[in-house]
């Protein structure tokens, strides 16, 4: 509407002006046109009655004349007519012939006709020579007219000419208007063309010339907001808490940030003593989003799963965190065990898990287990639409317990910027399709702004999954979906760690850790130390890295009674039954192992089947000579960046699995194929064999890597590209607005 204005305000001051100028000169011109009439009217008047004029005047009763008078005053415009004499006195004059008007008014210098407008009295005058028989001039002709018709003629006529402009003013108005919205409307049109790389139209070759500047200048403005590529990538920085609240401060100041997480950040139980003690989840994930949701004081949604959450809460199960220093908000979901057990255990865990990590264990699909699923992402849903404060919102949905949660919002909050991050691998097309709910799934992921994955290939298997089983357009070179008139990013994101790691402010130096570690378990002091971390999970190839050591043994029995392996797995998920036969193969392959090549002093493996804090993990790869992440298939496997962020003093050796997505970028590891036995004991001979200055080469390239993409800066791409894309959708919403 403000467009419009503009075209029409300028135009009514254009007519107005010209009204103003005009309307006299238009005045003046009708009463100029109206008096020429007259006169020609009165010298009408006067050829007619010229030769009967001297007879008339010769009678001596005049009444011939009056007569004559009288009847040519009958005309309506004609007041009267009269005859003055050579003296100037009124010899003869119709019946209105005003009384204050004399003939002297009318005297002339010589034979000429006069006329004229007499101001005073709206009467116009035309006087004309008068001669006798004897064609001696004998006075005057005088006609005089009523003017009052002209006046009223002439408001007519500015009236009609004011009705005119403003015909003319609203007639060119539409037009303009009408014209200007057309071309602005198909400019639009070949700027989004453009923009999105459409094929134009035939009649789009001027157009494209003429809007060729501006094109060019949107698409320089869109490069400068892609700051994950020209910020992050090109120019070093070091990620923080701190750079995270900047960014947040000046890319998304006014936004209201949400997350989205099976997991709580915080965690209320009861102790032994029946006290409520804090526990705070040494996840990478809440390491990550902490220091965002401190900057922005938003809020989190969450399962609460501790003993004494719901103790904490207030009425609307929200409470303020961090206990210390109150933040943010941490609003938390409860759950049932139905739907615990169909949501989390079956579906997320039976299901997606097994499907997503391609480990040949079937998964298992229920049509209980899906409706539960359905059930509990709806009540996150809802949460978030609940707990937003403005139709816009900044909201992170974390990984695939929530697959269904971006659709549900998205519906009901159109304008929000939904970030989903799927934490676990992608498989290809073929294995997600076994999944009976794959299109809810994807329609369900397809609801985010940004979908990301750990790795690339992850992408690549996304975006072959969707082609595979949902309608819509994909866009390989800029790799989006688009599904009617709402487009998701496909992006990679390696999570990370931080930097430097909070568990090594307090922790002993190197030697000290490793003299702990050996007094700990009874080891001699010379003795070789290999560890793994992880949990009793089928997907980090435990029971393949015991098979890989025994023929490590077998093939190299010089290290029989030099080198140990100790293995911390911490149970998890014990419930299902595929985690209760892995701890069971790999405690039975310890066993087994043990027995054939342990001496009375000295065996081969030690299995530690309990959970370890970050501290004691820390110590324990600080004390290692080596450390093994065999993951038969994983998203990115943690573990690998920690042992190479504890290792301070550049030595140590890790063994990758080419299946984790570390190994895209921790690529100074000794990479192996974890199902293959022969090749990864080779691989951990090399590492007992490893010179100390080449230990120290390849650690020093994978800190500096991780130093520089550590977890802030994972974090940190995902906010820059919100606000880029928050940026690009408000630039679209005003143009199309406009069209």
């Amino acid at each position: 509407m403000k467009y419009y204005l503009r075209l029409i305000l300028p135009l009514l001051i254009v007519l107005s002006l010209v009204a103003a100028v005009f309307t006299p000169i238009v005045d003046h011109l009708v009463v100029r046109w109206f008096e020429n009439d007259v006169e020609m009217r009165s010298r009408l008047i006067f050829n007619t009655i010229r030769d009967s004029l001297p007879v008339l005047a010769g009678e001596i009763s005049h009444k011939g004349m009056e007569s004559l008078f009288n009847r040519i005053a009958e005309d309506e415009r004609v007041l009267a007519i009269g005859h003055c004499g050579r003296n100037d006195d009124l010899l003869k004059a119709s019946r209105l012939w005003p009384m204050d008007i004399t003939c002297e008014r009318f005297r002339t210098e010589d034979e000429s006709v006069r006329s004229g407008l007499l101001a005073t009295r709206n009467l116009f005058f035309a006087a004309f020579p008068m001669r006798d028989r004897q064609d001696v001039e004998s006075g005057s002709l005088i006609i005089l007219h009523d003017m009052s018709f002209a006046a009223h003629r002439s408001l007519k006529a500015r009236f009609y000419l004011m009705g005119f402009l403003i015909i003319l003013g609203v007639s060119v108005a539409g037009i303009t208007i009408l014209l200007a919205h057309l071309t602005l409307r198909r400019w639009i049109k070949s700027v989004h063309r453009s923009l999105r790389g459409e094929p134009r139209e035939k009649d789009d070759a001027e157009e494209d010339a003429e809007l060729a500047p501006v094109i060019s200048e949107i698409r320089q403005i869109w490069r400068a907001m892609d700051l994950s590529g020209a910020t992050t990538d090109g120019i070093r920085v070091d990620w923080s808490p701190d750079t995270l609240r900047r960014v947040l401060e000046v890319e998304l100041s006014e936004a209201q940030v949400m997350v989205v997480s099976n997991r709580e950040p915080y965690i209320h139980n009861f102790d032994e003593n029946g006290s409520i003690v804090v526990q705070h989840p040494a996840s990478g994930l809440v390491t990550a989003l902490e220091p965002v949701m401190r900057a922005c004081r938003g809020t989190w949604i969450a399962h609460g799963s501790g003993s004494a959450d719901q103790k904490m809460v207030d009425d609307g199960d929200r409470v303020q965190v961090p206990p210390e220093e109150p933040l943010y908000l941490l609003r938390r979901i409860w759950l049932s065990e139905e739907e615990q057990a169909g949501y989390y255990y079956g579906l997320a865990n039976e299901g997606l898990w097994p499907l997503c990590h391609i480990t040949f264990v079937r998964p298992v699909f229920r049509e209980e287990d899906w409706r539960q699923y359905q059930r509990v992402n709806r009540r996150f849903a809802d949460a978030v639409v609940a707990e937003s404060t403005r139709d816009d919102p900044l909201i992170l949905v974390q990984d695939y317990h929530l697959a269904l949660v971006p659709r549900l919002v998205r519906e009901r909050m159109p304008r929000a910027t939904i970030i989903t991050f799927w934490h676990i691998p992608w498989p290809n097309a073929e294995v997600f399709g076994v999944c009976p709910w794959r299109k809810e799934i994807l329609l369900g992921l397809l609801g985010s702004s940004i979908m990301g994955f750990h790795t690339q290939l992850h992408c690549n298997n996304f975006i072959e999954t969707v082609d595979r089983f949902v309608e819509c357009h994909i866009d390989r070179e800029r790799q989006t979906i688009s599904i009617g008139q709402h487009t998701t990013r496909i992006r990679p994101y390696p999570i990370s760690i931080a930097w430097p790691p909070a568990s090594l402010e307090n922790i002993h130096p190197v030697a000290q850790c490793r003299q702990i570690v050996l007094e700990r378990f009874n080891l001699s002091p010379d003795i070789l130390l290999g560890v793994g971390v992880e949990r009793f999970d089928f997907t980090k190839g435990i029971p393949d890295r015991f098979r890989a050591i025994e023929t490590l043994l077998e093939r190299h029995p010089e290290w029989i009674g030099r080198f140990v392996f100790l293995q911390v797995a911490a149970p998890t998920r014990s419930r299902l039954p595929a985690y209760q036969e892995i701890q069971k193969e790999a405690e039975s392959l310890v066993e087994r192992i043990n027995t054939r090549f342990g001496t009375g002093s000295w065996q081969p493996l030690l299995l530690i089947a309990r959970h370890h804090e970050p501290d004691q993990v820390y110590e324990l790869f600080r004390a290692a000579d080596l450390c093994i992440v065999s993951s038969l298939h994983d998203g990115m496997n943690l573990v690998a960046k920690e042992f190479v962020a504890a290792r301070d003093d550049r030595q140590g050796v890790l063994i990758l699995s080419s299946f984790a997505g570390a190994s895209r970028e921790l690529m100074e590891a000794l990479i192996v194929n974890p199902f293959d036995v022969t090749a990864t004991a080779e691989a951990i001979d090399q590492a007992l064999r490893m010179p100390a200055d080449q230990q120290y080469d390849r650690m020093e390239l994978m800190r500096r890597l991780i130093g520089e993409n550590n977890i802030y800066y994972w974090a940190g791409c995902l906010l820059l590209d919100a606000s880029r894309l928050r940026k690009r959708d408000r630039i679209k919403a005003n143009m199309t607005r406009r069209a």
